[in-house]
C-alpha cells in the first residue's frame, strides 16, 4: 500500500512566530522530495509538522488520504519515519539497542523483541554500513558513525514515508551516496520520502522533486529539472549559481560567490 502525504495550508511555529505559512503540497508515494532553503527558511519545522510534532496552527497534514490528528498514534508511527537533525544521548546506549527502538510501533508494550525485529534491525545496520558498531555505545562514535546508526534506526522501522532532516550530514561522500541509495530504494519500491539539505549534490542525485522554501514560504516546487536552475537557487541562496546537465539529465549545481540582495 502506498502512502501520500500532504500539507494543504499548513501553518506551523513556535511561540507567537509562524516558522512556516500557507504550504500547500503533496508529496507523492514513489518520489523522493528535497526540502531546500536557507537556515531558518522552514524546512525543519515542515518535517517536524509532516510528522505531527509540531501541531499546525493552520491547515492540515493529511497521511493516507486522512487528517494526521485523527490517525491512531501507533498507526501512524508505523507508516512515518522520522529523523531528527540533532541527537544528543542522554545515557550510555549500544547502537543495536538503539536501532531496535525503530521497531517499537511494531511491537507490543512488554514483549520481547520477535526475530522479525531482529532481522529487521540486522538488515538496517548492513544498509548503513553500520552493522560493525552494533555492540558500540553511541557515545563513543563519531559524528558520522553516529549518523548512520540514527538513520539505521528510522530504517528498522520499515515505514512507508521518511521523514529525514539533514540525512547526509557529517558523512563522508561514499556514505553521502549510501544514503542516497537508500532513499532511492524506498521511492522505488512505492514509497515517499522528504529530506532537508543544504548539500545541492545531495539534493540534485538523490530527488526527483524539490520544494524551494523562502521565509517560511514555498518559493518554488516541482521535478529537480524544473527547480534546481540557475535562477532560482541564486534568489533562493543569494549567491552565484551555474546548473548543467548531468548523468540522467540530473543537474549538476555549482554555487559562486555570494551576490547583492
Amino acid at each position: 500500500m502506498t502512502v501520500p502525504l500532504g500539507a494543504e495550508g499548513l501553518a506551523a511555529g513556535y511561540g507567537a512566530h509562524d516558522a512556516i505559512a500557507e504550504i500547500t503540497h503533496m508529496f507523492a508515494a514513489g518520489r523522493v522530495t528535497a526540502l531546500l532553503g536557507e537556515n531558518g527558511a522552514g524546512k525543519s519545522t515542515l518535517l517536524k509538522a509532516l510528522a505531527g510534532i509540531v501541531p499546525a496552527r493552520r491547515g492540515t497534514v493529511r497521511l493516507g488520504g486522512r487528517p494526521l490528528p485523527g490517525v491512531p498514534r501507533r498507526e501512524a508511527a508505523r507508516m512515518l519515519g522520522y529523523l531528527p537533525q540533532g541527537f544528543e544521548p542522554l545515557f550510555p546506549i549500544l547502537a543495536r539497542d538503539l536501532v531496535l527502538l525503530g521497531r517499537t510501533p511494531w511491537r507490543t508494550a512488554f514483549g520481547a523483541p520477535s526475530a522479525r525485529d531482529h532481522l529487521a534491525v540486522d538488515a538496517a545496520l548492513t544498509e548503513m554500513d553500520a552493522g560493525m558498531f552494533a555492540e558500540t555505545d553511541l557515545g563513543a562514535m563519531s559524528g558520522g558513525e553516529r549518523q548512520r546508526i540514527l538513520l539505521a534506526r528510522v530504517l528498522a522501522g520499515e515505514p512507508e514515508v521518511l521523514l529525514l532532516d539533514e540525512p547526509a550530514a557529517n558523512l563522508d561522500p561514499r556514505h553521502r551516496f549510501l544514503v542516497i541509495d537508500a532513499m532511492r530504494r524506498r521511492a522505488e519500491s512505492g514509497g515517499a520520502v522528504v529530506f532537508s539539505t543544504h548539500e545541492l549534490d545531495v539534493a540534485s542525485q538523490g530527488a526527483d522533486d524539490a520544494v524551494l522554501l523562502s521565509g517560511g514560504r514555498v518559493l518554488a516546487a516541482g521535478p529537480i529539472a524544473d527547480t534546481l536552475t540557475e535562477s532560482l537557487l541564486s534568489d533562493l541562496f543569494g549567491v552565484s549559481a551555474c546548473v548543467t546537465p548531468g548523468a540522467g539529465g540530473r543537474p549538476l549545481v555549482s554555487i559562486g560567490p555570494a551576490r547583492a540582495r
